[in-house]
């Protein structure tokens, strides 16, 4: 399988993070909350801005559950629908050539699911087929790599989409003081990224994906996700986060590397899930990198935020537009999410 070209979108609507603590301290301000430490938290988070669904003063108007999902199916398909033609437009590859729709979100649910409703949206075909993968979390973009990956070993001469669409400031919960939640009220926003997949018999000369190796961590299930609540998404986001990457990851690399025949010495490119500061020091310490590794995923953390499952297709498409890695180089795609699980994709160049 070949990675034949990567398209992301966002909402109209830009904040600087300055702009949105300062809306966050007014909401916050008449339950007495600390708001120098809010302020502390989302200068920690080493975030500049982040595109937002709504405009910002159109959620004071959100009362429920049912109207912030509303919302979100409302602007999924829309951003949705603009990643899927920003990958295609450089491809040259046609809507009508898609064979399978890869659809991953964690962020909001509809029934019919999003793909479908992208189905009457852009015209796909109506053979089309659909996977939607709910619940992964952030590790869902590079768990959507390997689900394409798998079906095109079998479907070699066909074309699947991977779309993401994450709009996490639709989730936040506005009576929710617990430092959790204050962190990704500075941490996470809004996007969608689309990766177009050729299976091995169609022509390309973009990055091949060669194995993918998924990891669970038994008995972490409190580490990282939501707690369903009357309001909606209560985020579960544990500070042993960084403790368990800096742990596991090396052992799980160097096991996955090592069936493949290959060394962390060798891997010229890392497209990492950028989680947060402390998530990417883990990371950059456990995997031994120098400080340019993750530069372009350090880059996309300040530009846009945490997006959850579209980050780490972001970094893939900065990647692919900003670097040139040498010809018959490795590189390994990498997301860590609920469950608590990571996933490993190997590249090559």
């Amino acid at each position: 399988m070949r990675i034949e070209s990567v398209g992301t979108a966002f909402p109209p609507h830009y904040y600087s993070q300055e702009r949105l603590s300062e809306a966050l301290k007014k909401n916050w301000a008449h339950r007495h909350f600390n708001l120098a430490r809010l302020e502390q938290l989302h200068k920690n988070v080493l975030v500049g801005g982040r595109f937002l669904a709504l405009p910002l003063e159109r959620y004071d108007e959100l009362d429920s559950f049912t109207e912030a999902n509303d919302a979100y199916i409302c602007a999924a398909v829309d951003v949705g629908a603009r990643a899927i033609e920003n990958a295609l437009e450089p491809s040259g590859v046609e809507l009508g050539e898609i064979d399978h729709l890869f659809f991953v979100t964690t962020t909001g649910i509809a029934t019919p699911s999003i793909d479908a409703l992208l189905v009457n949206r852009l015209g796909l075909r109506p053979d089309l087929k659909r996977s939607p993968l709910f619940g992964l979390g952030c590790a869902a973009g590079a768990v959507g790599v390997s689900r394409a990956f798998d079906y095109l070993k079998a479907y070699p001469a066909q074309t699947v989409l991977l779309l993401s669409v994450e709009l996490c400031s639709l989730t936040l919960q506005r009576k929710d003081l617990s430092i959790p939640n204050i962190i990704a009220s500075g941490l996470f926003g809004d996007g969608a990224a689309a990766a177009l997949f050729v299976g091995q018999e169609r022509a390309s000369r973009g990055p091949s994906v060669l194995a993918t190796r998924s990891v669970f961590y038994p008995n972490t299930d409190r580490v990282m996700g939501w707690d369903i609540s009357r309001e909606g998404f209560k985020v579960v986001l544990s500070p042993e986060i960084p403790a368990l990457v800096q742990a596991e990851i090396r052992r799980n690399v160097d096991a996955f590397l090592g069936s493949q025949g290959l060394t962390r010495g060798e891997i010229e490119t890392y497209i990492c899930h950028p989680g947060g500061p402390k998530i990417l020091d883990a990371f950059k310490d456990a995997l031994e990198l120098d400080e340019d590794a993750l530069a372009l995923t350090w880059d996309s953390l300040k530009r846009v935020g945490n997006l959850s499952s579209a980050s780490v297709l972001m970094v893939l498409a900065d990647t692919l537009e900003k670097r040139e890695p040498p010809p018959g180089s490795y590189g390994l795609l990498m997301a860590m999410g609920p469950g608590f699980c990571s996933e490993l994709v190997l590249l090559q160049w």
